[in-house]
């Protein structure tokens, strides 16, 4: 009688809106109220598109405010703040009861926002951003990070514990760590230690039936999959146990800007074939866009080194000495602050990595692409001719090196493929501030044209691209394997396949999906007799 008579206050407390829903759509809300206020005896975080709240904890996290303010995509018709795995669990039991569907949001940085809104199905979504607890075990050199914790949350605790320990992630420290690790994680210390997936060692997941299972629980397969095939699209992985690197005390960071009048093109033709090949130590990525008013090109060679300014230097001098690198460029700093350097932040307190505000509020467009073959002088001339020539188009490109240990992990062995034999990752990165569709359009119209334009340079059969960075113009799902393989094969190369089999076997009815979410293999029996090399964990 109590858990009714919390339905009821519950039910009340929503618009009188309600009223004009239409009857199925009513059923199916009474249905999921009822079941979810059973299982938890609780309504506190629990929102609808009728409550007062709804809007600010929808808007909580998002980076991309085109999506929003779109008439054409489907809110939420409800978002649970879960506080604890129980939480979790009975959004899933009653989402299958109801009839609707699951999409999880762990940090908001989704650059399609599938997380939030969808084409047109009915769903609720499981924000992960109060399930945030991190335990360091000093002794083991690991670390349990629940899956709603940011990036920076991530590095700031582990650095409190140890500053000569770190985890390779990205360089955003408002990123989620939910879906930055399904989805690969590069940043600066791939060529040191791989990706955020490589250095994971269990999980916490819950399956389509309510099932909470860790790494022996769910199995291989499944736990083969969710390091860099993207979990949303098995279950609601809660947490991960990750593998802890060392790092010196001390590291170097440094930026180098050239434009066209200094040798900047030459210098990105020469860093394409040398930065895979350095010290596993160096990191250097480009950041290159149109500058001083569309008249020249800005090349940043944005730089971090695992030790001190009197080792980079020797370093620099063999490997890279057309940089004309110089100890005053140079600033030594912890790893993490390093973390303060890469986004802008170096001199402000190591406490603002705790800050979950989001970054941009703005309309964004990305892509990306994989570069096996380096692009000749002629070829990056035009590239840069073509960033002048978008003068109100604000393109930026940045370029981030392979090698070192991504060479030596084989592309079957965890879901993430981008392995040997790529140079570097390019992200196609553009943002705008002003509002309406035809703004909008006229922006993503300048990012395709970009994308097409960059054809002949980017890998091919497939070509790639990475997961985390979606991009809806590769294609949307349509839930069997033939009819996603276009994109499916893009992001996830030859693995795509053991993907859709995975899925296959822990979620045949397609319960977690979202728009390029792995298909649930109606084929699947058709696709059981291809035999996949199921290669053991290193782990």
């Amino acid at each position: 009688m109590a858990n009714l008579n919390l339905l009821l206050l519950f039910i009340l407390s929503i618009s009188s809106s309600m009223i004009f829903l239409a009857s199925s759509s009513t059923t199916t809300s009474s249905k999921f109220l009822q079941c979810f206020i059973n299982k938890t005896n609780s309504t506190n975080n629990i929102y609808t598109p009728n409550t007062n709240s709804y809007t600010n904890v929808l808007l909580s996290s998002v980076q991309n405010t085109r999506f929003i303010t779109s008439n054409t995509t489907t809110k939420p018709s409800f978002i649970i703040t879960a506080a604890t795995f129980s939480d979790v669990q009975a959004s899933i039991t009653c989402s299958r009861l109801a009839g609707l569907h699951v999409r999880v949001r762990s940090g908001g940085h989704d650059y399609e926002a599938m997380s939030y809104v969808s084409s047109g199905d009915p769903f609720i979504t499981i924000d992960l951003a109060n399930l945030r607890s991190i335990t360091v075990d000093k002794a083991q050199g690991t670390a349990w990070v629940q899956a709603g914790a940011t990036i920076g949350e991530l590095y700031y605790t582990i650095a409190k514990n140890n500053r000569t320990v770190a985890f390779p992630a990205g360089i955003c420290p408002t990123v989620g760590v939910g879906g930055h690790f399904t989805g690969g994680g590069i940043g600066s210390l791939t060529r040191t230690y791989g990706t955020s997936a490589d250095n994971i060692v269990d999980a916490l997941i819950v399956n389509s039936k309510g099932k909470l299972m860790n790494r022996k629980a769910m199995g291989e397969d499944l736990f083969w999959a969710i390091r860099g095939g993207g979990g949303a699209s098995f279950g609601v992985v809660l947490s991960f146990k990750i593998k802890l690197v060392s790092v010196p005390s001390t590291v170097t960071v440094f930026n180098v800007n050239r434009n066209l009048g200094e040798n900047a093109t030459e210098l990105v033709e020469r860093w394409q074939t040398i930065a895979p090949k350095f010290d596993e130590k160096l990191f250097i990525r480009v950041v290159a866009q149109a500058a001083n008013g569309g008249t020249t090109i800005q090349a940043v060679f944005n730089s971090f080194y695992l030790g001190k300014i009197d080792e980079l230097l020797p370093v620099m001098k063999k490997s890279f000495p057309e940089l004309g690198l110089k100890r005053e460029d140079c600033t030594e700093v912890s790893w993490l602050e390093s973390v303060l350097f890469f986004n802008g932040d170096l001199g402000k307190s190591v406490d603002v990595l705790l800050d979950r505000e989001p970054q941009v509020n703005s309309s964004f467009k990305a892509k990306s692409d994989f570069v096996k073959n380096s692009i000749s002088k002629e070829g990056l001339e035009k590239i840069w001719k073509f960033l002048l020539e978008a003068k109100d188009e604000p393109l930026i490109l940045i370029l981030e090196p392979f090698g070192g240990k991504m060479d030596e992990i084989l592309e079957p062995d965890i879901a993430f493929p981008h392995r040997k034999g790529n140079l570097y990752n390019i992200q196609y990165y553009m943002s705008w501030s002003e509002s309406g569709s035809a703004v909008s359009e006229k922006h993503l119209e300048w990012m395709r044209k970009m994308y097409e334009f960059m054809t002949p340079y980017v890998s091919s059969q497939p070509r790639a691209a990475y997961y985390n960075y979606k991009d809806i113009d590769l294609g949307a799902g349509r839930g069997s394997y033939l009819e996603d393989e276009v994109w499916g094969v893009k992001y996830f190369k030859g693995n795509f396949k053991r993907l859709a089999l995975v899925k296959g076997m822990v979620d045949p009815e397609n319960f977690f999906r979202n728009e390029q979410s792995i298909p649930s293999t109606v084929l699947f029996k058709q696709y059981s007799e291809i035999k996949i090399a199921m290669p053991k964990s290193s782990m």
